[in-house]
């Protein structure tokens, strides 16, 4: 049930809070009163209070030194302040005081209502941004308690990403489709959505599904029984069974083959699941995250991904974006890695010479963060000083200057036409717009055409204003 805003209305007038009160009692708003601010504060100690209306002028103690102790006691709270007086200076010090908006009396109701409505999308632009940070420090936690990493990252885009694990790890059952590309913690995310869970208290087992040979595919999903088949000498609990209860993720879900596809999608209907060599069937509780670094729904249009599995699987999308859209974590993720590979190998880096964040914050990261990983750690290997330096990332210098070579050699070529149009930006937008027409404005369609998700395409759609 949503929590109703509650609003303390303080005003030495006994008419203008009993106005005020009975225009939002009507609007199912928790209300409370007081017409003397010891009430009004004694209120504030005892009830979660979100808005307070408060008036500047009142006897024994003004408004002013009211906002000031409602602060200390409910630093959340957000208070408005309405005043019989146009003094300026006074409204400047109660907003550098706190208040959140100021009105003028006399006031029409409507004006009261329009400050409510301002201040309830502060508070709960205000709420969402305290959920986040309070989840990603939990995230963080549970993750480096658990698999010894963590979710790191300050960007917008990391922000978005917890929002949304931590509105899909609310539901219980609800199946979970993971996109990215190669090394950008689809399996970190995983586990966040678990960890975030009610089913963070049981397991979460996790398999690669391009591991798995063809011919073990069922007695791996399954399980089996003893002797249903050569080499089968013992029970053996299938991946459903051991993640009963929990969590099962399966990366690479793109290289299950076909005919197992079907199965899995019998199971995620049924929640039901019979050993090889069985004609018994187990009930199984278990919330399925899969993942894959391809385009799915391209592929189902290839006949290479079961359709009906695909829609199954992705009733919830959550697509990670590369290093290169979020760069600004990157000085974070190298703080972090140094500190870390620093640690396991008993060396005191102190520092990071800035040249080389600032290479890094140039470079693409086609491996994402899998390959800043692997950067910082042989740099560190090779570091003997106190300071990471340009020359311990000798393999990121390697492709600057494969990249320098690139353009010496490009000079070397014959002129090119220069009304010819190199802004990748520019280029782009015209491609997504071409692939929209021939699509006949199908996203779906569009990002098939264009090897890339319909959510990638709708992100960039955005960007480039085609909506």
């Amino acid at each position: 049930m949503t929590k109703l805003v509650s609003i303390l209305v303080v005003d030495d007038e006994q008419r203008v809070v009993d106005e005020i009160v009975e225009f939002l009692t009507g609007r199912k708003y928790q209300v409370y009163s007081a017409a003397k601010p010891e009430i009004a504060l004694e209120i504030v100690r005892n009830k979660s209070v979100d808005i307070v209306i408060l008036d500047i002028k009142m006897p024994g103690m003004d408004g002013l030194e009211v906002l000031k102790k409602i602060k200390e006691i409910q630093p959340d709270a957000e208070v408005i302040m309405i005043s019989g007086h146009g003094d300026m200076n006074t409204v400047i010090e109660a907003m550098r005081l706190g208040a959140s908006d100021y009105f003028q009396k006399p006031f029409r109701l409507l004006d009261i209502e329009n400050a409510i409505t301002r201040t309830k999308r502060f508070l709960l632009l205000n709420n969402e941004l305290k959920e986040t940070k309070e989840n990603m420090n939990f995230l963080s936690r549970k993750l480096l308690e658990n698999i010894g990493t963590q979710l790191i990252g300050n960007s917008q885009q990391i922000k978005d990403l917890v929002s949304m694990m931590s509105k899909v790890a609310q539901t219980d059952n609800t199946s979970v489709l993971i996109l990215g590309e190669s090394g950008t913690g689809k399996e970190l995310v995983a586990h966040g959505v678990h960890y975030l869970s009610k089913r963070n208290k049981n397991r979460f087992y996790s398999v690669n599904c391009s591991a798995v040979p063809e011919s073990l595919f069922e007695s791996e999903f399954f399980g089996h029984k003893k002797g249903a088949f050569t080499g089968a000498l013992s029970d053996k609990e299938g991946w459903f069974e051991i993640a009963d209860n929990g969590t099962l993720f399966l990366d690479e879900i793109s290289d299950m083959p076909l005919d197992q596809q079907a199965k899995l999608l019998r199971i995620l209907e049924e929640r039901k699941v019979s050993k090889v060599g069985s004609r018994e069937s187990k009930t199984v509780n278990v919330r399925v995250i899969a993942a894959s670094n391809k385009n799915l729904e391209a592929l189902t249009h290839e006949n290479k991904f079961r359709f009906d599995l695909y829609h199954r699987l992705s009733v919830f999308v959550i697509e990670i974006p590369p290093l290169r859209e979020r760069k600004e974590d990157i000085p974070l993720l190298l703080d972090h890695y140094t500190k870390m590979f620093s640690e396991r190998m008993c060396k005191s880096i102190r520092t990071i010479n800035q040249e080389v964040i600032q290479q890094l914050i140039e470079y693409d990261f086609p491996g994402n963060v899998r390959e800043l990983r692997n950067f910082v750690e042989r740099a560190v290997i090779m570091c003997e000083e106190d300071e990471l330096l340009p020359i311990h990332f000798n393999k990121l210098q390697a492709h600057s200057s494969a990249g320098n070579s690139q353009e010496v050699n490009s000079l070397r070529q014959p002129a090119i036409d220069n009304t010819e149009s190199f802004d990748m930006e520019a280029n782009a937008k015209i491609l997504i717009q071409k692939a929209l027409k021939k699509a006949n404005f199908h996203k779906t369609q569009a990002a098939g055409l264009l090897g890339i998700t319909w959510q990638a395409l709708d992100r960039r759609m955005k960007k480039y204003g085609l909506d």
